[in-house]
C-alpha cells in the first residue's frame, strides 16, 4: 500500500519510516497542490496538514484513495462530502496542543501588553528609552473566552493564574466546567461589552465564518484586545481593520488570517488581482494587518512545539496503523 505524506520536515520523517515494513512510504516537504497531485496519483493513503487544499478538484485525481490522515484537528480544507461520497475515510488529530496553543494566546497578550515588539526593536537600536512603551497590567482584566473547549480552557487556567477575571461563551455551555475553572458563561453580547482582552477557540465552519464581524466589534468595550488562534475566516479581517482604525480595538494578537496560504508570496498577491481566485479586499485588509504597529501576527504557528508536533505525528501514525487493522479511529467522515 502506497503512502505518501506532504509538508514533512527532515526530522518529522523518522515517524512515518517506522510504518515501512507495510508501506511503500514516500514524505515530501511540498504541500499538495493542484499543479504536483499527478505525481503521486497512485497513493492510497495521504498525510496532509492545513497548507494542502484538498477539494473535489485535487482528490479527484488520485487512482485509488482510501485513506487521507491530516496531521490537524481542524479538518476544514478538506471536502469530506467529496471523501463520504468516494468511501475515503478521513482521520484527524483531535488533540495535541491544549496548552500549546493556549500558552501563543499569552505570548501574543503579553508581546501586545507590554509592547515587547517595540521594545525589542528600540534597544537593538541602541535606543534604551522607554517613552511609547507604556503597556497595561493583566492583572484584574477580564477575559472573554469564546469556545470552553479544550484550548479555551486550558487559556483559562493560565489567565487565572494572572488573576484575571474570565468570562466564556459556548453554543453548549457546561456549568461544571465554569464551575471547575473558576468562570461565569455570558451571552456572546455581553461577553464583547464586559471583556478587556477576547480570545477565540471555535472551529472554522459556515457557521462560525465572521462569528467577530463588524457589529460585534461595534459592541465591544473601546480599548478591548483581540487574539485569534482559531482559524482565520471566523473573524471578518476587514472589519477588524476598521475596529482598529476608530480605535475600537487597541490592538489585535492574530496567530490565523483569512487566505494565509496566498499572502505568502508577494507574487500570488499580485496574481490574484488578475485571477480573481481570491478576495482581494481581505488580503489588502491582511496585509494592513501586518504592518499595523498595534497587531502581532504570526504565521499558524501556535501549534509549533517539539512536543506538541510529536504528539501530531504519533497519533497520526497510530490512525494510519489502525485504518490498516481494520479498526480506524478518529474518523470526521462519518
Amino acid at each position: 500500500m502506497k503512502l505518501i505524506a506532504f509538508e514533512v520536515e527532515s526530522w518529522e520523517a523518522d515517524a512515518f519510516e517506522t510504518l515501512g515494513d507495510r508501506y511503500d512510504c514516500l514524505t515530501t516537504r511540498d504541500p499538495m497542490r493542484s499543479e504536483n497531485v499527478g505525481d503521486y496519483a497512485d497513493a492510497e493513503i495521504i498525510s496532509t496538514f492545513i497548507n494542502s487544499k484538498l477539494g473535489a478538484d485535487v482528490l479527484g485525481q488520485f487512482d485509488d484513495l482510501k485513506m487521507i490522515a491530516t496531521r490537524s484537528t481542524g479538518f476544514d480544507h478538506i471536502d469530506l462530502d467529496h471523501c463520504r461520497e468516494q468511501g475515503i475515510t478521513v482521520c484527524n488529530v483531535p488533540t495535541y496542543g491544549t496548552n500549546t496553543v493556549a500558552e501563543h494566546v499569552f505570548a501574543l497578550l503579553l508581546a501586545l501588553s507590554h509592547k515587547i515588539e517595540h521594545a525589542v526593536n528600540r534597544t537593538r537600536k541602541g535606543d534604551f528609552s522607554s517613552r511609547g512603551l507604556q503597556g497595561f497590567d493583566l492583572h484584574g482584566k477580564t477575559l472573554g473566552v469564546i469556545g470552553t473547549g479544550d484550548i479555551g480552557c486550558a487559556a483559562i487556567r493560565i489567565a487565572r493564574g494572572f488573576d484575571m477575571n474570565v468570562l466564556g461563551y459556548d453554543v453548549k455551555p457546561d456549568e461544571s466546567t465554569a464551575e471547575k475553572f473558576g468562570f461565569e458563561y455570558v451571552p456572546l453580547e455581553r461577553l464583547l461589552e464586559r471583556s478587556d482582552v477576547i480570545t477565540i477557540h471555535v472551529p472554522g465552519s459556515e457557521k462560525t465564518r465572521h462569528l467577530i464581524g463588524g457589529g460585534q466589534f461595534d459592541r465591544m468595550k473601546e480599548g478591548a484586545v483581540v487574539i485569534n488562534t482559531a482559524r482565520g475566516e471566523v473573524v471578518d479581517i476587514q472589519a477588524l481593520v476598521r475596529a482598529l482604525a476608530e480605535g475600537r480595538v487597541a490592538g489585535a494578537g492574530l496567530d490565523v488570517l483569512p487566505e494565509e496560504p496566498v499572502i505568502r508570496e508577494e507574487a500570488e498577491l499580485l496574481r490574484s488581482v488578475y485571477e480573481r481566485e481570491h478576495d482581494l479586499d481581505t488580503l489588502l485588509a491582511n496585509h494592513v494587518l501586518l504592518h499595523l504597529t498595534n497587531v502581532i501576527v504570526t504565521p499558524h504557528s501556535a501549534f509549533n512545539t517539539r512536543e506538541a508536533v510529536q504528539r501530531i505525528l504519533d497519533t497520526t501514525v497510530e490512525n494510519i496503523e489502525r485504518f490498516a487493522d481494520g479498526d480506524p479511529q478518529n474518523v470526521v467522515t462519518g
